[in-house]
C-alpha cells in the first residue's frame, strides 16, 4: 500500500480526530447490532431452511402391503405354537434359486426322503435340509396346508413360508413332495376342528382347483410331486363325514387334470392311506379304499395319478416279517387274529395285490410315511413301542428290504421324521423321529446316512 502524502489530512485539528474516533465506534457497534440479528434470525429459522434444502422434488411411491398371514394354524400339520427364540445366527432369508433340471416320472426304486418341518421357522428349516442332505435323503415331503397360504380370503394369498421351504429345498437340491391339503373356512365351512384333528375339503371344487393352479403355476419346476390330499379313508380328513373312494376319486382326477396342464413333469401322487382294521363311519380300512376307488376309476387310473400312495408303519414287527406271519402272531397283531395284517411294513404288498389285480402292475408306489415308534406314554403307541436301537436297526432295514425285494415298483420312500423343532416328550410324533427337536442326531439318522444308497 502507498503511504498518503496528503497535506491537508496532515493539518487536521485534534477536535476533528476525536469526532473521526467517535463515528468509528458507533459504526462498529452497528456492525456487530446487524451479526447478531443475523445469528438470530438463522438459530429460528435453521430447521426450516434444512428441511426446505432437503425436501425431495417427487412424491415417493409407497412399499406394496405385505401378504396378511392367515390368523389360524392347521392342527394337522405339525407346528410352533410360541414364537420361534432369538438366535445367534442371521436367520436365512429365502430367495429364489435357479430352477433345477426336470427328472422323469418314473422314480429309481428306491429314492430316500423323509417328512420335515420347514413351514415357520427358516432357520432349522435350512438346518434340517442340511441334515438330510448330509445323509443321502434326496427327498423331503412337506405338507402344503391350503388355509395356511389362502386363509385370509379368496385370491388372498400368503407365500411367504412356501417360498421359504420350496427356495431352501432347491438351494440343497431336494426333491420336493408337496402335501397338499386342509381347506380354509371360508372354502369349506364347519369342516376344521382343532381338537379333533379335523378337516376336509373344498364345499365348491373350483375354489379347490383354482388354489392349485395358483400354487402349481408360482413353483412350476420346483416342485417334483404332489400328494393330493392326507388319509381320505379317515372321516376326520373328510369333513367327519365317512370316507368315500368314489369322491376322493373325483377330487384326484380334477387335480390331476389341473397339475397336468401346467407342468406335464409333475408326479401326481395318491394320498396315503391309514392302515387301519376299522370299518365304520370313522374309518376304512385302506385296502378296501382303493379297491373301492379302483371300481370309480373304471379299474383305469390314467388320468388319476402317477403313482400310488400308501403309509406303512411298522408297529412292533421287523420289516422283514409278512403280513401272513404278523396276523398269525398274538405279539404282533393287536389281538386281531383276523384284520391284524395290517400290523407291519410289509402290509404294503397287501396294498399291491389290489394294483395288479385291477391291470395297474406298471405304475410305482409311494411310501409317503413310515418308521417305528420309541413312545412310552400315550397307550394308543406305548403297546408296539420298540428302543431306540431297534428303530434304526428296522428302519435301515426297511430300505433295504424294498429295494431288495420291491424293485422297480417302490418309488420314494419318506421316512418319519426330521422332529418338529417345538415338539416336546408330550407329543406323541416325538418319538417316531430320527432327529431331536434341536437337530441333534437319533441312533436311526445316524445309521441312515452311514447305509448305502
Amino acid at each position: 500500500m502507498q503511504e498518503n502524502s496528503n497535506p491537508e489530512q496532515l493539518k487536521r485539528p485534534r477536535g476533528s480526530t476525536r469526532w473521526v474516533i467517535v463515528g468509528g465506534i458507533a459504526a462498529l457497534g452497528i456492525l456487530l447490532v446487524c451479526c447478531l440479528g443475523v445469528l438470530v434470525v438463522g438459530y429460528f429459522a435453521g430447521d426450516s431452511l434444512l428441511s426446505l434444502a432437503l425436501a425431495p422434488t417427487a412424491t415417493l411411491t409407497p412399499s406394496p402391503p405385505r401378504p396378511m398371514p392367515t390368523a389360524t394354524k392347521p392342527a394337522n400339520s405339525p407346528m410352533p405354537t410360541k414364537k420361534a427364540p432369538p438366535t445367534e445366527t442371521p436367520v436365512p432369508t429365502a430367495t429364489p434359486v435357479p430352477v433345477p433340471p426336470p427328472k422323469p416320472i418314473k422314480m429309481n426304486s428306491p429314492e430316500y426322503g423323509a417328512q420335515a418341518f420347514l413351514w415357520w421357522r427358516p432357520e432349522t428349516a435350512d438346518r434340517d435340509l442340511g441334515l438330510m442332505k448330509d445323509a443321502g435323503l434326496t427327498w423331503v415331503k412337506q405338507q402344503f396346508a391350503w388355509r395356511d397360504i389362502e386363509g385370509a380370503g379368496k385370491g388372498k394369498y400368503d407365500w411367504s413360508h412356501a417360498d421359504q421351504a420350496v427356495f431352501f429345498a432347491n438351494a440343497k437340491g431336494i426333491d420336493v413332495l408337496a402335501r397338499v391339503d386342509n381347506a380354509p373356512a371360508w372354502a369349506a365351512p364347519g369342516c376344521f376342528n382343532a381338537e379333533k384333528k379335523q378337516m376336509g375339503p373344498a364345499k365348491n371344487m373350483q375354489d379347490w382347483l383354482d388354489f392349485l393352479t395358483a400354487f402349481a403355476t408360482r413353483y412350476k419346476g420346483r416342485i417334483r410331486a404332489y400328494e393330493i390330499w392326507n388319509e381320505p379313508n379317515l372321516a376326520r380328513e373328510w369333513c367327519g363325514r365317512p370316507p368315500n373312494p368314489a369322491e376322493y376319486a373325483a377330487l384326484l382326477k380334477a387335480s390331476y387334470t389341473t397339475l397336468k396342464a401346467i407342468d406335464p413333469n409333475i408326479i401326481v401322487v395318491s394320498a396315503g392311506l391309514t392302515p387301519t382294521s376299522t370299518s365304520n363311519d370313522e374309518a376304512m380300512p385302506d385296502v378296501r379304499f382303493v379297491e373301492q376307488m379302483y371300481t370309480a376309476m373304471k379299474n383305469n387310473s390314467k388320468g388319476y395319478f402317477d403313482a400310488l400312495g400308501v403309509h406303512a408303519p411298522g408297529y412292533k414287527a421287523p420289516p422283514e416279517m409278512s403280513p401272513d406271519e404278523v396276523v398269525k402272531n398274538p405279539a404282533y397283531n393287536n389281538g386281531e387274529p383276523v384284520t391284524g395284517r395290517v400290523y407291519c411294513f410289509r402290509h404294503v404288498e397287501d396294498i399291491r395285490k389290489v394294483m395288479v389285480a385291477r391291470g395297474d402292475s406298471a405304475k410305482q408306489i409311494v411310501i409317503l410315511e413310515f418308521g417305528w415308534t420309541m413312545d412310552p406314554i400315550h397307550p394308543a403307541y406305548s403297546w408296539f413301542a420298540v428302543d431306540e436301537q431297534t428303530q434304526a436297526k428296522y428302519i435301515v432295514a426297511a430300505f433295504q428290504y424294498a429295494k431288495k425285494n420291491w424293485a422297480p415298483w417302490i418309488g420314494a420312500m419318506f421316512v418319519i421324521y426330521m422332529a418338529n423343532p417345538d415338539w416336546t416328550k408330550d407329543n406323541e410324533e416325538y418319538w417316531w423321529s430320527i432327529t431331536q427337536p434341536n437337530g441333534d442326531p437319533r441312533g436311526a439318522y445316524v445309521r441312515i446316512k452311514a447305509m448305502p444308497k
